[in-house]
């Protein structure tokens, strides 16, 4: 069963099932970061600051072949309505973990033998799809903060909900209960090769709906692209960047 497009379903905020949230994107949010951005999806805020390269401590931990890209994620506690217990999660370091690897193959790592590059995310407000704002905001961070990166890293979440297809899911389409219910797919694509550096479905989807979400997936991640690029040239420091 293929999934329904209908340009007459209603979403709980009044989108059209391939419209995201409003984006809002700068760059040097964090004074005393080597790189910073912030990202937003609507109510959801992400803030991502870059320090280094710099040696890597302990020794032991050095790769002498290339750099190591670290990064954290980390949801304050009043980002969401119930407080969050502060400090790290299986959940946040998980999403740390997937985010090193959605940035890992557009950053250049072979130019920093030995060095580390911390990425810092907070989650200052959350209305779903966080770890996306959160890719997004490291991506444009990595960027200005100089580091040499072979293209950029874009990410949206796509929902269906029951057995409609939509991009960019907020909480209350999260949680969806109609039908077959929600399933959530976030993934990440690279802006110039296009190629997909991160996916995590959480639900249940069949083969054909998975491709046509890929489809949504990579036309909302090049709108995306289009706005972290914007927003990085302001400031002329895309030079970090191949075009």
């Amino acid at each position: 069963m293929t999934a329904k497009k209908t340009e007459d379903f209603e979403r709980p905020d009044g989108r059209g099932i391939t419209e995201m949230r409003p984006i809002t994107a700068k760059v040097g949010v964090v004074p005393n970061a080597d790189g910073s951005a912030m990202f937003s999806f609507g109510d959801t805020v992400a803030i991502a600051a870059v320090y280094g390269p710099k040696k890597m401590h302990p020794q032991h931990s050095q790769n002498p072949e290339k750099g190591t890209l670290r990064c954290n994620y980390n949801m304050i506690s009043f980002s969401v309505n119930d407080r969050i217990r502060p400090g790290p999660s299986r959940r946040s370091q998980e999403i740390s973990k997937v985010t090193e690897w959605a940035l890992e193959p557009a950053v250049m790592l072979d130019n920093y033998p030995n060095m580390v590059i911390d990425v810092h995310i907070q989650i200052l407000q959350a209305n779903a799809s966080t770890r996306c704002a959160g890719i997004n905001a490291a991506a444009m961070a990595l960027a200005h903060a100089g580091i040499p990166m072979k293209e950029m890293v874009s990410s949206v979440s796509i929902g269906k909900l029951d057995k409609t297809l939509v991009v960019d899911v907020n909480k209350k389409e999260e949680d969806w209960e109609e039908g077959e219910g929600a399933t959530d797919i976030a993934m990440s694509f690279t802006s110039n090769s296009d190629k997909i550096t991160h996916m995590q479905l959480d639900g249940h989807i069949t083969t054909e709906q998975l491709e046509e979400a890929m489809k949504l997936g990579r036309e909302a991640t090049r709108k995306i692209y289009e706005i972290q690029k914007r927003t990085l040239k302001d400031i002329e420091i895309m030079e970090g960047v191949e075009e």
